[in-house]
């Protein structure tokens, strides 16, 4: 057991005590301050060992049994799973970069063809878009670089469920306040 309180925990480890610190707040085991800590901790949790600290008062399944990787299911891979979802992930994050250049670019030229037809003729020497796109391009483009380098797009999920967590804390908590 000790050996096993040293290795190091995955996501869905500290997935797995999110749901049970959630489930102990709904059944009025913690309250949202206690409930709020642990939280902070379970997702800055390193080891199992750290991650089983915070549910050894809570009844339910002991953390030892609650840890076990899931039976695998044939012709599905967790790993593709997890794959997939990062790409999700980067995915969004790069249209919510991209996004506004990319609906600017999109009227800029609408309306830069739109005068060229009123011109009756197509100079692409003429494009003055690009006096704004370029310049703000290249900044986004330093931003996605920066961004994908330092894991921007994993922080900023993280940063969703936490969101997420939160709401749902505050929910529970005014559905249990009494009414005067």
């Amino acid at each position: 057991m000790d050996e096993r309180n040293r290795m190091r925990a995955a996501d869905a480890d500290r997935e797995a005590t999110a749901e049970r610190l959630r489930a102990a707040l709904a059944e009025g085991r913690l309250d949202l301050g206690e409930y709020d800590d642990r939280l902070r901790q379970a997702y800055g949790a390193k080891t199992y060992g750290e991650l089983d600290e915070l549910l050894t008062d809570l009844p339910g399944p002991r953390p030892a049994e609650s840890s076990l990787p899931a039976p695998r299911v044939p012709g599905k891979s967790r790993v593709a799973d997890r794959d997939q979802a990062a790409v999700s992930a980067r995915n969004a994050w790069l249209l919510g970069v991209w996004g506004p250049w990319l609906k600017v670019a999109l009227i800029l030229t609408a309306i830069w063809f739109v005068s060229q037809l009123g011109e009756g003729e197509f100079e692409v020497d003429d494009y003055w878009p690009i006096w704004v796109l370029g310049p703000w391009g290249a900044v986004v483009l330093y931003q996605t670089i920066q961004g994908l380098a330092h894991g921007a797009p994993e922080k900023d999920v993280e940063r969703r469920r936490r969101k997420q967590v939160e709401r749902e804390a505050r929910r529970q908590a005014k559905r249990e306040l009494p009414e005067t």
